[in-house]
């Protein structure tokens, strides 16, 4: 099922889906001077701010953030290393280093015939990655692909609006509904918990992967995510603050042995200009997908 928005403009489609969840929205922002920096040097685990902009008794988390690392590329530890079948492009088609996003910098914990289908899904790229042909990222692959996404939140329900191929979910505050179907960007309920936005994910198909590297999962995935802010810059201002910390907890029994973490900074975008721009795909992916059926 393709998930998607059609409006002509990012911000027509982030005032409708919003006006539909009732959300009652502050000020949006990557306003915050860019003067005040950002909280990146701010330590793991450590105790969220005390002066935080607030909606209610929630922490305004407001803004466009952005992932700073290669966990799209691949989740775990990965050496820089060349594409073979784009030479043409030389390094401009290299694949980055990066560390391990996984808790302890670990690795994946597959079943045995898991790894086999991730194994498959490498030999295969990229005409086998969702992403290629794109289709929704799923999540948490959504939070950190190498493009902006926005928060946009109110008194009741909490919006997310991707770039990648107009993506979007809805957190449907304190509830306890569930998935009418299966769906690439599955199903959210979210709650607080102190500063700390936590959001149970279920109601997947087994379509999406985690990453570049084939990583995957089955349609019995459910992933908790953690927003925790981080940094009080925009507290003057009413703004969000400057970074989260993301943690997403995956569960899998027809995949993995047993749940595994990843954790990350997002950093908000500070511009005063700053807002999200269009990355509709599908006519980037039409000979891909088609272009075998063309006649000779």
């Amino acid at each position: 099922m393709r998930n998607r928005f059609t409006g002509a403009m990012v911000a027509a489609t982030i005032a409708a889906a919003a006006a539909v969840v009732s959300l009652s929205v502050t000020p949006i922002a990557g306003q915050a001077p860019a003067a005040q920096g950002r909280a990146g040097g701010a330590a793991r685990g450590a105790a969220a701010p005390a002066r935080l902009a607030r909606i209610g008794k929630a922490p305004n988390i407001n803004g466009i953030y952005q992932a700073i690392n290669s966990a799209n590329w691949n989740l775990e530890d990965h050496p820089a290393q060349d594409l073979k079948q784009f030479w043409q492009l030389g390094a401009i088609a290299a694949i980055p280093a990066g560390m391990s996003v996984l808790e302890g910098g670990g690795t994946i914990p597959y079943t045995p015939e898991g790894l086999k289908v991730r194994e498959a899904n490498r030999k295969g790229w990229p005409k086998t990655d969702p992403e290629a042909k794109c289709y929704m990222p799923g999540i948490p692959r959504a939070n950190y692909m190498p493009y902006p996404f926005q928060i946009v939140q109110g008194n009741r329900d909490i919006l997310f609006v991707y770039e990648f191929a107009s993506a979007n979910r809805i957190v449907h505050m304190n509830s306890k509904s569930e998935s009418p179907v299966d769906s690439w960007m599955g199903w959210a309920n979210g709650r607080w918990q102190g500063d700390t936005l936590i959001i149970r994910n279920d109601g997947f198909n087994e379509h999406s992967w985690f990453d570049r590297a084939g990583n995957h999962h089955s349609n019995q995935l459910v992933v908790e995510e953690r927003f925790t802010p981080r940094g009080d810059a925009g507290a003057a201002s009413g703004t969000g603050p400057t970074s989260l910390w993301y943690e997403a907890t995956m569960t899998d029994p027809e995949t993995f042995t047993k749940p595994w973490k990843i954790s990350m900074y997002l950093y908000r975008k500070l511009e005063p200009n700053a807002q999200l721009l269009e990355f509709k795909c599908v006519e980037f992916s039409e000979e891909l997908l088609y272009g075998d059926l063309k006649k000779k």
